[in-house]
């Protein structure tokens, strides 16, 4: 008899129920206990969801607080000695790890932050130095086990695998990952004795590792790790659960080590099918089928699935079906969305209806399917979408040129034009964009798309919104100015709803890290520009001064990764239709005297093949394209930024050369500056921003502070390229602290100034 599982689910609620409760306890607006409750509810909520669905295996310690790989490094009592000298609370440690501290106890900033291998998550990188013993020492996976127990509901608790662990770790010390690995058998094989004691008939350790270019190292790891854990599972059934991709390089030597389960990606992992095909499964395993897809929401082709269940059957193999990945990365359920039609809606499957979709694939795999109502229902369904094509869009994309992708003069040429246009200051300061969203400007929104005000009333608001943003820039004196992007929702968001082609949902929240939530919107048919889309919000915020204004513009490959991206033509295709429309703004922005044009890529590094031996065949031959084709068009004076986030640039620091922006800032502070060696040893032509301060802290940087990363910068940045500039955009935070932050870098900027002028 075919069982379903799932790797993991959504937790922040199904009405972000638990990013309002931890806000409001970091604001000390609730107590401890008020948050825990709301966090049990939730747990509590989906456990039964789970079970009724059908579901067999339910995950547990899949729920997490802020993140998961943060809760496995204090489960392990990896917590650095500045975050327990603060002396707070067990709760209280854990979020200045995850997001800094400034207070009566000290000042600590957060740990690094990255994004979770090719998704829109993001995680809190563990630290690990030399005094620091590695040990169970938490109780989370064996109280949520427990609590769901209690709840009628036997789970299958969900931690972070070893060897996954010990690559994602931070080594500040001497100390290198072989150096643990004794400890981290011992503290696995601890985790998995307590497990026996409680009775827990599965486990799953996750793996996604594994699904990298790994070296004879790093399997020789794999294989010592897994002997010594799994000689103490006793009578606890281990699951290795893999995604993202697949394990072709370690895919023997993973079936030959006791696990009783092996998790693996078929929608990702394009060798996956291959592997099982050609070289078996093993005997006495349970080979747990990711067929359902964990990153997007467009419902799941049966046919396909099944006949993929078929060949498998052929094989003799035990199966479970599974998602791909953790559900985590699509929303909770389409019950919440009420306007979109049901041509459109027909066609999605959020988190609630994947449980709905395995069930439904468990009882097709059982019976004649062909027959079923179900399956025909399913096949019909993906015989056509209705509003799906502009022929017009898809001509021009066939239009584009080689030339197209190629701006002149050069950039050295550019470089001394533009330093002569603007006559900036030796380390010109500017922000990334967004200024605070505070309540009253989501109210304005809320109230203009209730109907409450008319489109006057909406505009004359922002307006004096800018007009206070200018003042408020040029009162603290930073050199090239924003607008404060009130009138956004969010960087994809808002041009999607300027373009054709796009859907939007009503509350179809993912979480993006912590607490903060995005609300992807869908591409469903062919993209393109229906009228200006930020021309008259920048040209009103130029008229308010004589400094530079950047015009603000999100670019193609960050517009498609952080949507729901169409699955029925080619990732390649979309983007180009969606840099077409992009271009068309910024050409638009030049002809109405807008100098300074940013367009952001921040999402440029989350599609890339985790296999370097994909890098360009599947992703970086037409990505970077696609940004070029988007300013190639402008004039030598015309200044292009591009900004990048919480990703791992330094083996990619060529190809964001390649792009030919005029000025690229980087997310730097959270990763200690690592980024300045790529930029020296490859000899970064364009000018930079390395973040000098985090953004996603409440913390308030001081002068010395700003400084010394200025100082680090300057061994690494020649003066003349370097600029000044937070990590990332304001939007998040607080105007009072964003107002000191601010005036704390233009103080720091011209302190170092005199001394290197």
């Amino acid at each position: 008899m075919m069982r379903t599982s799932i790797i993991g689910y959504p937790r922040v609620g199904e009405l972000r129920e638990l990013k309002f409760a931890t806000e409001k306890y970091f604001k000390e607006e609730i107590s401890v206990e008020e948050l825990q409750n709301t966090a049990k509810e939730i747990r509590k909520k989906q456990w039964k969801m789970q079970k009724d669905s059908g579901l067999d295996f339910i995950p547990s310690n899949d729920f997490s607080l802020y993140d998961n790989l943060l809760d496995t490094a204090v489960l392990f009592h990896i917590i650095p000695e500045r975050y327990i000298n603060l002396g707070l609370s067990e709760l209280d440690t854990y979020f200045a790890m995850a997001r800094g501290y400034q207070g009566e106890a000290g000042d600590v900033k957060a740990l690094a932050m990255k994004k979770w291998f090719n998704t829109n998550y993001h995680y809190m990188v563990p630290e690990i130095d030399d005094q620091i013993e590695l040990k169970l020492a938490g109780t989370k996976p064996f109280d949520e086990y427990e609590e769901a127990k209690e709840n009628g509901v036997l789970t299958k608790p969900v931690v972070t695998g070893a060897f996954t662990l010990l690559k994602l770790l931070r080594y500040i010390g001497s100390k290198t990952a072989e150096d643990y690995v004794e400890a981290v058998i011992e503290a696995y094989s601890n985790l998995l004795g307590k497990f026996s004691e409680l009775g827990t008939e599965w486990i799953q350790f996750d793996e996604p590792y594994l699904v990298h270019d790994l070296s004879t190292q790093d399997i020789l790891l794999l294989q010592k790790l897994y002997r010594g854990i799994l000689a103490s599972k006793k009578d606890v059934k281990v699951l290795a659960q893999t995604y993202f991709g697949d394990v072709r390089d370690c895919y023997q030597e993973l079936l030959a080590l006791d696990f009783d389960g092996i998790g693996l990606d078929f929608l990702e992992g394009k060798k996956t099918q291959e592997l099982v095909v050609s070289h078996g499964f093993a005997d006495g395993k349970v080979l747990f089928a990711g067929v359902v897809n964990g990153k997007n929401i467009w419902k799941n082709n049966y046919k396909d699935t099944l006949d993929l269940l078929d060949l498998l059957r052929q094989q003799e193999i035990e199966m479970v079906l599974s998602t791909s990945c953790s559900l985590l990365h699509v929303p909770y359920t389409l019950r919440n969305e009420t306007k979109l039609p049901k041509k459109y809606t027909a066609h999605f499957a959020f988190a609630e209806e994947k449980l709905v979709e395995l069930a439904e694939l468990k009882q097709l795999s059982e019976c004649e399917y062909e027959s079923s109502d179900k399956f025909k229902a399913n096949v019909l369904l993906f015989e056509g979408r209705p509003d799906c094509d502009n022929v017009a869009v898809q001509e021009n994309v066939e239009k584009i040129s080689d030339s197209d992708f190629v701006r002149v003069p050069e950039f050295s040429v550019r470089e001394n034009v533009q330093k002569e246009a603007f006559k900036l200051p030796l380390f010109p300061t500017t922000t990334i964009g967004s200024f605070p969203q505070t309540a009253d400007v989501k109210a304005n929104r809320t109230a203009f798309r209730k109907g409450e005000i008319n489109e006057e009333q909406y505009v004359a608001f922002y307006r004096q919104k800018i007009a206070a943003c200018v003042k408020q820039q040029e009162e603290i004196g930073l050199d090239v100015l924003v607008h404060g992007e009130y009138e956004r929702t969010d960087m994809v968001e808002y041009f999607g709803q300027q373009m054709s082609g796009y859907l939007f949902t009503e509350k179809a929240w993912v979480q993006s890290y912590g607490t903060r939530c995005v609300k992807p919107p869908v591409i469903w048919g062919d993209v393109s520009r229906i009228k200006p889309m930020t021309v008259a919000w920048s040209v009103y915020a130029q008229s308010l001064t004589d400094k530079p204004m950047k015009g603000m513009l999100t670019g193609p490959v960050t517009i498609l990764n952080w949507s729901f991206p169409r699955e029925d033509i080619s990732l390649k295709e979309s983007t180009y239709q969606i840099a077409l429309a992009i271009r068309e703004e910024v050409l638009d922005l030049e002809a109405n005297g807008i100098q300074i044009i940013q367009i952001d890529e921040a999402a440029l590094r989350e599609k890339l093949p985790l296999r370097k031996s994909d890098w360009y065949g599947e992703y970086l031959n037409w990505a970077i394209p696609a940004f070029r084709l988007v300013h190639s068009g402008v004039k030598a004076e015309t200044q292009i930024h591009t900004h990048m986030c919480y990703s791992e640039f330094t083996d990619i620091i060529q190809a964001i050369d390649d792009m030919d922006a005029d000025v690229i800032t980087f997310e730097a502070s959270r990763s200690d500056l690592l980024i300045l060696d790529a930029l020296k040893e490859n000899n970064f032509k364009t000018e930079v921003g390395p973040g000098v301060y985090d953004i996603h802290s409440p913390r308030v940087p001081s002068v010395q502070e700003i400084k010394n990363a200025l100082d680090q910068m300057l061994k690494k940045i020649s003066p003349e390229k370097l600029w000044i500039n937070p990590d990332c955009g304001l939007k998040t935070r607080g105007d009072a602290e964003t107002t000191a932050s601010l005036k704390n870098l233009v103080e720091a900027a011209k302190e170092i100034r005199d001394e290197n002028c």
